[in-house]
């Protein structure tokens, strides 16, 4: 298998560039005033896609959509973004401002049938589905909730609904730099067998390696790469 792909991320909330401690909007570090100068940063360093979270969105709080045009509209390669994505009219919104794929979070969840409908409206390349999980219990609503939904409940039916590239989180460890729980990536690789893409702990070069052991695509990756733990642009020795 080739390198991984290593995503960078740049979680908005308040119009800011942030990182949260274990998904708590409460404990956030800020490393951007400019979600645009983040996103601008990482492209200087050679990133080809761009991950984006409204938090705002994500927690109910407000939402970030002329931040989120402004980047797609400047940067220059392609952007995804999720947070608060629970609707054929949230989605299409963000797809028309340019955005590339849309990530379904709580709604795949709630309303299964909603990823369907994307992927028959939009194409498979253009949606996103991310699970966010605390161990195999997926977490909902900016991950306040426990759902009482079992990752295995879900994967069957995304796969049939057409879904080509799944999002994996660990709430527990996102935003903690404590390192990818190999186990846990190793069920999450055998439940899902299309592009798996995970987030939630990814500390260093060594993850990345987990990564590539365990046959994993890629990797979400905040606050690794904005504190210098992960160099990056990533290589593998």
């Amino acid at each position: 298998m080739s390198s991984p792909l290593i995503i960078p991320c740049v979680d908005i909330q308040s119009g800011r560039a942030v990182r949260l401690f274990e998904g708590d909007p409460d404990r956030e570090t800020v490393y951007f005033d400019s979600p645009l100068d983040a996103a601008r940063h990482w492209v200087s360093l050679g990133a080809g896609l761009v991950h984006l979270v409204d938090l705002d969105a994500a927690t109910g709080r407000g939402e970030n959509r002329a931040v989120i045009a402004q980047i797609t509209g400047e940067l220059g390669v392609p952007v995804e973004v999720g947070g608060g994505v629970r609707s054929r009219e949230a989605a299409g919104d963000l797809l028309r401002l340019g955005v590339d794929r849309v990530v379904i979070g709580t709604a795949a969840v709630k309303h299964p049938e909603l990823v369907r409908d994307l992927i028959a409206a939009h194409g498979p390349e253009r949606v996103v589905v991310s699970l966010d999980a605390r161990g195999l219990e997926v977490a909902t609503h900016g991950w306040v909730q426990g759902s009482g939904v079992m990752v295995a409940d879900l994967t069957p039916g995304l796969a049939d609904a057409g879904l080509e590239t799944l999002i994996f989180t660990d709430v527990t460890r996102d935003g903690t730099l404590r390192g990818l729980d190999r186990d846990l990536m190793r069920q999450v690789r055998q439940l899902w067998t299309n592009t798996l893409i995970v987030g939630g702990g990814v500390a260093n070069v060594d993850d990345v390696r987990l990564l590539q052991e365990e046959h994993i695509e890629g990797a979400i990756v905040g606050r690794a790469i904005y504190e210098g733990t992960l160099p990056y642009p990533v290589t593998l020795d």
